[in-house]
């Protein structure tokens, strides 16, 4: 299992949200770049990188800290937020993003979505299923669906996704332990999904119980940066 840690963007500054409440913002690092190479000197090699100003704006705005980490690290990274048009992909793809991390098109303009991964690949495209009370939650949290996150991850599988990002949103950020049974769900629904499990990982028994249930990732946030993870226990893992 690959453990991939998170920076959360807000004006251009690393923070960490709980449950997806802007309100609750706290700044752990102004400079991104500083936290991802302490990533990469620690060996990880792969990072997950979220425009939170994007994903409330509709449009990708924090393109230029991706651009930043890009060419000072060798980091592998997934970008999301904010990934509303063809044009704002080009945008982060051109800034070094290896893979796009897509959601709220998914969900409400599901044939545009599938559009776009016949034109980048299912290796560059992965699909944000992130859930509120089972249902699908889109525009940075903002606003719910109608949608069973089991069933659109399950019928997004059937159309070509291969990669998969999960996030249960009363868990976020509450270092309470992960959605286990969401993601026994999603596995079960879509055998051969790559799922990556994000939101309320809070030590490393969380990170063995997951990889026992045999996903692909875990995604790490507040756990590292409020000390309940060391980074050095990251990389042994």
């Amino acid at each position: 299992m690959q453990i991939i840690p998170a920076i959360d963007l807000i004006d251009g500054k690393c923070v960490r949200l709980s449950q997806g409440d802007y309100a609750t913002a706290k700044t752990y690092f102004d400079d991104p770049l500083e936290v991802a190479k302490r990533f990469e000197d620690a060996g990880i090699t792969r990072l997950h990188l979220v425009d939170l100003d994007g994903a409330k704006a509709g449009r990708v705005v924090n393109h230029g800290v991706l651009d930043r980490i890009s060419k000072y690290t060798d980091l592998v990274i997934d970008f999301g937020g904010g990934l509303k048009r063809r044009e704002d992909l080009d945008i982060v793809f051109a800034s070094g993003a290896h893979m796009a991390t897509v959601g709220s098109v998914a969900a409400r303009q599901p044939e545009l979505f599938l559009e776009w991964l016949q034109l980048f690949g299912a290796e560059r495209m992965i699909l944000g299923a992130d859930a509120r009370g089972g249902k699908v939650a889109v525009s940075g949290w903002l606003d719910d669906t109608e949608l069973d996150v089991v069933d659109f991850a399950r019928q997004m599988a059937s159309r070509g996704v291969r990669q998969v990002i999960s996030t249960d949103i009363a868990k976020d950020g509450m270092l309470t332990g992960p959605s286990f049974e969401l993601y026994e769900a999603l596995a079960h629904a879509a055998p051969g999904l790559r799922l990556v499990a994000s939101g309320g990982i809070g030590s490393l028994d969380d990170l063995r119980r997951l990889k026992a249930q045999g996903l692909h990732g875990a995604i790490v946030g507040k756990a590292f940066y409020e000390g309940h993870i060391s980074l050095r226990e990251l990389a042994d893992f």
